[in-house]
């Protein structure tokens, strides 16, 4: 269907069929994206990774996510930060449980994924600075985001977009330029600190970021507001993306008893009493994982993909011009009740495989790669998502040890208010506020009988 919001158009598709034209049969013409939101108060406008068009600088930044900053060596080095970040995690829960005090889920998650970002890209100013500096991050992150949702119609799309009528924007931008000080800070602190002698194996992404922003061969010359702009799109996916995923999933499992019972089940089976679930117990966890992509179906990271069109094509028949701003509903895809059985429902079994097909009518399991176009939460085509593995991997095993390690009492009721609030991400309305109630503390020396 084609909406107008203000002065705009839009065409939206809100169906698998529909979907697989824009990101297979068309892919390149639908390959760039438009800059959304307030755009016009971007100090770093006109060089986004995630926003930006598809061409040279996009090419270039894919290919290297996909050989150096997410790739496997990397992400393996990696691993024992996202270890440490989630061991980091459960001991505060296990305070908050030994003390009987409710905790904010959101919040303690977003602490979690901010601080993995954080070691991800800069480890060596976290082990410097004993977090403060990913502490100061995170506020400067959060400030822009919530500046960013202040923002009306009018303002992006109609009459006063180009008026800062009531300070909206001279706020966003003064924030932003906060930001630029903090992070070019921390750039000149790599680049004084005789970063050239490091260990390959010690590298963080800040350390191939600048190698690369030197390297006189490189395929496209980077610049200091590209490296500044990619990351703060890394941050802020981390704080409002992967900490919402896992708070969906936590809240349907809290919402399924039965569900939480069979992966609390599976894991014990696996893993066993002595030990915390880890990343390597995933492939033996079919359950799990079938938990996971279930919640991502109901609740994806972000629920409207947009993408603009390059060229003159024909979709489903229509006439669809160059420069056309397209928004592709993958929370009405994911819900198709053409597609899926229940589809408001939460039933991983549906992705079980064997499952039986009295749910979905199909033989075939959804796949995470979007090459099933009723399944895509994290978007398709050769504009999908750069960071897929790396949000999985979060997902599986903060999950895992949520489920392992605790039980949950919500504080005010027995369900949690499946509600989707304001934000980037289709986080919940209402904050996630309940009592972690220890059942098996991995930080104890267990007798192998012993159950948790």
């Amino acid at each position: 269907m084609r909406i107008r919001i203000g002065a705009s158009t839009f065409f939206v598709v809100s169906n698998a069929t529909i979907a697989k034209e824009i990101f297979k049969t068309h892919d390149i013409s639908f390959s760039s994206r438009y800059e959304s939101g307030p755009s016009a108060y971007n100090i770093y406008r006109g060089t986004g990774f995630i926003t930006g068009p598809y061409g040279a600088y996009y090419r270039f930044m894919r290919k290297l996510c996909a050989t150096e900053l997410f790739a496997g060596p990397q992400m393996d080095r990696y691993n024992k930060l996202r270890e440490q970040e989630i061991e980091r995690l459960l001991k505060s829960l296990m305070k908050s449980s030994r003390e009987g005090k409710p905790c904010d889920l959101g919040l303690e998650l977003a602490a979690m994924a901010n601080n993995l970002t954080f070691r991800m890209i800069m480890n060596k100013r976290f082990c410097e600075n004993n977090g403060s500096e990913a502490k100061r991050m995170r506020d400067s992150i959060v400030e822009i985001m919530e500046l960013a949702t202040k923002f009306g119609i009018n303002e992006l799309f109609g009459f006063l977009n180009k008026i800062d009528l009531f300070g909206n924007g001279k706020n966003l931008k003064d924030a932003m330029w906060r930001y630029d000080e903090l992070i070019e800070e921390i750039m000149k602190g790599y680049e004084e600190n005789e970063m050239n002698d490091r260990e390959n194996e010690d590298k963080d992404m800040m350390d191939i970021l600048l190698e690369t922003y030197r390297d006189p061969d490189a395929e496209v010359k980077l610049t200091r507001n590209q490296i500044k702009h990619f990351l703060l799109e890394l941050f802020m996916a981390s704080v409002d993306s992967t900490s919402a995923a896992v708070q969906w999933a936590i809240a349907e499992l809290i919402n399924h008893p039965d569900v939480f019972k069979k992966l609390r089940d599976e894991i014990k089976s696996i893993v066993g009493s002595s030990r915390l679930v880890k990343e390597s117990d995933v492939p033996k966890l079919p359950y799990l994982q079938a938990v996971v992509k279930e919640s991502l179906r109901l609740h994806p990271p972000g629920p409207i993909i947009h993408r603009q069109c390059t060229n003159d094509c024909k979709i489903n028949g229509y006439d669809i011009k160059a420069k056309t701003k397209t928004l592709i509903n993958i929370h009405a895809i994911m819900r198709d009740p053409e597609v899926w059985k229940e589809p408001n429902e939460f039933i991983p079994e549906r992705f079980v495989v064997n499952f039986s097909d009295q749910m979905n009518d199909r033989d075939d399991q959804m796949e995470m790669r979007g090459q099933d176009f009723s399944y895509i939460p994290f978007g398709g085509g050769r504009r999908g998502c750069s960071g897929v593995s790396l949000a999985y991997t979060v997902m599986h095993a903060t999950i895992g040890a949520f489920v392992q390690c605790f039980d949950w009492k919500v504080k005010g009721g027995e369900k949690v208010d499946i509600n989707v609030g304001l934000g980037f991400a289709g986080a919940m309305a209402i904050p996630l506020i309940c009592y972690p109630i220890t059942r098996f503390d991995p930080f104890l020396a267990y007798l192998p009988d012993q159950a948790f």
